[in-house]
């Protein structure tokens, strides 16, 4: 890598980002944070889901990850299908000649090596393999950052994973599942750190003290149908998961319980809409957040969070707010085993109402304490969120970690 006394490092952010997802979007800003603070120099742009959102944003020039703009559709036609294959020649060409660009690339946070959700082989695991491979090529190195990862079953997938990881030059995780995932899938991860989620290095809001016993409760929901390897269930899943949300939601309503919908994604306001019709109350609202800083005012002045989304739970502790996961794979219990919230997870797969509605009457039986430990536990995933950023200095930017280290 070119030494940044002789110019500036460049360095690429590659990621869904701008497309609809804050958890995607507040892993891109952790990032840039971190650059912003201990690589002012570094001339930083981005391959992107949604290049022109990210500029707008964060101030950074953006390109789209993919040739085809019809990438994330179904196919319906002839002309769709064959603009779609030539879409993956064209991206071998554009990914390289980006990544030709730059001294470093970091694919920071987010579940790029999970299939929690459905996922498709020649979509994003697609757009990572190049990456990765185009890295190893043209000796420029590619870091994947704290990211997640799971078990995946489509031999297609599993295989696009297995390569992109074993391509990259430096790796780290947000959880031991996702370590031990990829171990399973015969990557050698030995060397391979376990850091908490990004997230962690965004400034919070306080949380708001309760004023009394039945203050506001926030509900995270998600446009969950299972994971890849339950696409024929996906509907049923889908039906389970919101007919048991309902009811927890109307059960709150019956004890006066001012109830606010959080979304992550864009895809999640059906859901939220799903809920408001069938619980036909003034006490239910939706909140407008359209990022990790909205969804953090938002837990901050609620007195429980009940939600699914990962960086839903992630904000939600990150504030001190008691929170209990409606959780859809091992990321969640990971990060709740992490606050010390282990014995507040609820299988989204078979959501009962009534254990949830006990689960959630426990979690606020503790609330004082939860609000007391909390704060000392995410400020210890801040810290070592700094030890990752370090880490990632010493591996992609030596002559500068090197300049640092010298100056008096």
């Amino acid at each position: 890598m070119t030494s940044t006394s002789e110019r500036p490092v460049r360095v690429g952010l590659f990621g869904l980002f701008g497309a609809g997802n804050s958890g995607n979007d507040g892993s891109l800003e952790a990032i840039l944070g971190y650059l912003r603070t201990e690589h002012p120099e570094a001339v930083v742009d981005a391959l992107c889901g949604g290049p022109e959102a990210v500029t707008a944003r964060y101030g950074i020039p953006a390109a789209r990850l993919n040739w085809n703009r019809g990438e994330y559709r179904t196919a319906s036609s002839a002309a769709a299908v064959a603009t779609k294959g030539l879409g993956k020649l064209v991206d071998i060409v554009r990914t390289a000649a980006w990544v030709r660009r730059h001294d470093v690339v970091i694919v920071p946070g987010t579940g790029v090596l999970e299939t929690t959700l459905p996922l498709r082989p020649w979509g994003f695991p697609y757009s990572l393999f190049l990456l990765c491979g185009s890295g190893r090529l043209l000796r420029t190195k590619v870091a994947l950052v704290s990211v997640g990862a799971s078990a995946i079953g489509n031999r297609a997938t599993r295989t696009l994973v297995r390569w992109s990881a074993r391509l990259a030059g430096y790796r780290s995780f947000r959880g031991a599942h996702s370590r031990d995932a990829l171990r399973a899938m015969g990557v050698a991860t030995a060397r391979d750190e376990v850091y908490p989620d990004l997230a962690f290095s965004l400034p919070a809001p306080p949380a708001t003290v309760p004023s009394g016993p039945a203050g506001p409760v926030c509900v995270g929901v998600m446009a969950w149908h299972g994971s890849n390897d339950e696409r024929d269930l996906a509907e049923e899943i889908h039906r389970r998961y919101l007919d048991g949300t309902i009811s927890f939601v109307r059960a709150l309503v019956d004890d006066c319980r001012t109830v606010r919908l959080l979304t992550g994604d864009e895809l999640d306001r059906p859901v939220a809409d799903a809920i408001l019709d069938a619980v036909d109350s003034p006490l239910v609202t939706v909140a407008e957040a359209a990022s990790l800083a909205d969804l953090m005012k938002e837990v901050a002045a609620a007195d429980t969070v009940v939600a699914a989304r990962y960086h839903n739970l992630v904000c939600a502790v990150k504030v001190g707010t008691p929170t209990l996961a409606l959780s859809y794979s091992e990321k969640s219990d990971d990060l709740m085993a992490l606050m010390g919230l282990e014995a507040y997870c609820h299988s989204a797969r078979e959501v009962d109402a009534d254990r949830l509605l006990e689960q959630f009457r426990e979690l606020e039986g503790r609330s004082a304490e939860l609000r007391h430990a909390l704060p000392e536990r995410t400020q210890a995933a801040a810290r070592r969120v700094e030890d990752q950023f370090t880490a990632l200095t010493a591996a992609l930017f030596p002559a500068t970690d090197h300049a640092l280290r010298e100056a008096p």
